[in-house]
């Protein structure tokens, strides 16, 4: 994100192709077309709501080195609506478009090593439906 807001790198644009210029730093990605922009402002929010969950997770006394992105999420908010006095007295629409974004940092957990496979007297492999048998409780009848 740093590299895009000093416009070294740049986000290739694959969906809404329509109005993005063609750029040929685009093609250093791996996607299709050549279309991109910087979108400087979007990368400045999300660095900051980044380094802002991290200050959290050190104040939770999570280690910073394990954290990692868990969940990731944007969804449209309720725009903003004001007007703009336009000239021979109409009046225009001045509507923002904000978005509510939502970050989850989560700490990565060491492996669990695989048990051993158990076996039985005979010494087969236990296999889960065995194990279920096992647990298995008979009552009355037979």
């Amino acid at each position: 994100m740093e590299d895009v807001q000093v416009f070294k790198d740049i986000v290739p644009f694959t969906k809404y192709t329509g109005g993005p210029g063609r750029k040929a730093m685009a093609k250093l990605h791996n996607a299709p077309g050549d279309k991109g922009r910087w979108p400087v402002k979007a990368t400045k929010v999300i660095a900051d709501l980044l380094s802002n969950a991290v200050a959290n997770a050190e104040s939770k006394g999570m280690d910073v080195d394990k954290l990692y992105i868990k969940h990731a999420q944007c969804n449209r908010a309720p725009p903003g609506r004001r007007r703009t006095y336009r000239a021979h007295g109409r009046i225009g629409k001045y509507a923002s478009q904000p978005a509510h974004v939502e970050i989850i940092l989560s700490e990565r957990s060491e492996g669990v090593e695989k048990a051993e496979d158990e076996e039985d007297a005979r010494g087969r492999k236990i296999t889960k439906k065995m194990a279920a048998q096992k647990r298995f409780v008979k009552v009355g009848g037979a």
